[in-house]
């Protein structure tokens, strides 16, 4: 009964790791060997490794990635201009806490959305805040935000996340607001957070694309400047993937015959 008790106040408490922890080890024989310092210092263990995944869980959540990607699952295997010692330097959080960018560029389906979501979950999972969105949504949710009263919020919101994903940046040439908009967020962004942007648009187009020469060139300064840059090439990783699923199918179906 006692045992019940102090799980009940533990989970009143919020230490529901400890709960946990409490219920699991009292279930078992392995607790009995050990001491009562070692035994509490296993179960505060237990809360930390609760609040670790419950804050990977709400980073994650937070971030909106648009899929699944991790660094690990990167396909070195077709030439794309890939640099794996690059994504090395990537996969720690040194390009982060300098607040450096990464620019990734390259036609349809070679793997940009992958990447940028790749490095977002490896962010959230070194526990920094990460969002991503896609250019055109950014800026219909800014416009919005205009009407409301909420414009200065969401700019405020942006610039503070530690990891900014902008994917399908400049699928088309940017309206005077948006030019604005983008240079408020990446002004407030300079030194203070680290920003991927991923694009079909080259490096080189981006200041005709950006539109007023002037503003394009802080943009375009600030975006850049001691910038990773992976530009990708070759043919779509999607229509290779479809063309080598169809080629299987075809074998099933000439083996069945």
């Amino acid at each position: 009964m006692l045992n019940e008790q102090t799980i009940a106040i533990m989970n009143s408490l919020k230490l529901f790791g400890m709960a946990r922890g409490l219920s699991e080890r009292l279930a078992g024989t392995a607790h009995a060997e050990l001491s009562h310092a070692d035994f509490v210092g296993l179960l505060i263990q237990d809360e930390q490794t609760y609040r670790d995944n419950q804050r990977l869980t709400r980073l994650l959540k937070n971030a909106k990635l648009r899929q699944p990607a991790t660094l690990e699952d990167i396909d070195y295997t077709h030439t794309r201009g890939l640099s794996k010692q690059v994504m090395l330097d990537l996969a720690t959080t040194q390009w982060l806490d300098a607040r450096r960018n990464v620019m990734v560029t390259g036609p349809t389906g070679v793997g940009k959305s992958f990447i940028a979501c790749a490095l977002g979950n490896s962010a959230a999972r070194a526990g920094y805040t990460v969002f991503y969105t896609r250019a055109p949504r950014l800026f219909e949710s800014l416009q919005q935000a205009r009407g409301d009263g909420s414009h200065l919020r969401l700019l405020d919101k942006l610039s503070r996340v530690q990891l900014l994903i902008v994917d399908d940046f400049l699928l088309t040439s940017l309206v005077d607001s948006e030019r604005r908009d983008l240079l408020e967020i990446i002004e407030a962004r300079y030194d203070a957070g680290a920003t991927v942007v991923a694009s079909q648009c080259p490096v080189s187009d981006w200041h005709p694309a950006i539109g007023d020469p002037t503003m394009a060139d802080a943009i375009c300064d600030r975006l850049l400047h001691n910038a990773y840059r992976l530009t990708l090439k070759g043919d779509s990783m999607r229509r290779r993937q479809e063309a080598a699923n169809h080629a299987e199918s075809s074998a099933e179906r000439g083996g069945k015959q």
